[in-house]
């Protein structure tokens, strides 16, 4: 009787349609590492891919930098070009009032609905900045 482990070899139902011969030597088991080497190969894994993230995060902060930078240029250059118009359009409009009541009396009309406007602003600034503290200051009484 033959030992079940050790019996003759089981051919596939293609084996022998490939032409081959013969039955060939099963492929050899890859070689085992040891625990130690496969820790030392996830620690160096490990510090490759921090390594790689540090990098990464590195260029993504100087493109965000980069990106602000250009921002704030672009946002300075658009105010002072806004202020330039404004300038443009204070100056057309003491040009146009001026032949109705006078080059004083249109500088005059000009400045003072400046005045408004600046006053009027101010006081909405003054007025969120009271709600800012007063929320700040609800907060910390109530703890």
């Amino acid at each position: 009787m033959t030992d079940p482990v050790e019996g003759p070899p089981v051919q596939s139902a293609d084996a022998g349609a490939g032409g081959g011969g013969g039955d060939a030597p099963p492929p050899p088991p890859p070689p085992a590492g040891t625990l130690i080497d496969d820790i030392e190969a996830l620690i160096a894994d490990a510090r490759n891919w921090a390594d790689a993230e540090l990098v990464y995060q590195k260029t993504r902060i100087s493109f965000v930098i980069a990106c602000l930078k250009r921002s704030l240029a672009m946002g300075v250059a658009a105010g002072v070009l806004g202020l330039f118009a404004l300038i443009g359009l204070t100056v057309g409009l003491v040009i146009a009032l001026t032949p109705y009541v006078t080059a004083w009396g249109a500088t005059a009309i000009v400045a003072g609905g400046l005045g408004l406007g600046a006053f009027l602003c101010v006081r909405a600034a003054s007025r969120a900045w009271g709600e800012a503290i007063g929320a700040v200051r609800d907060d910390e009484e109530q703890v």
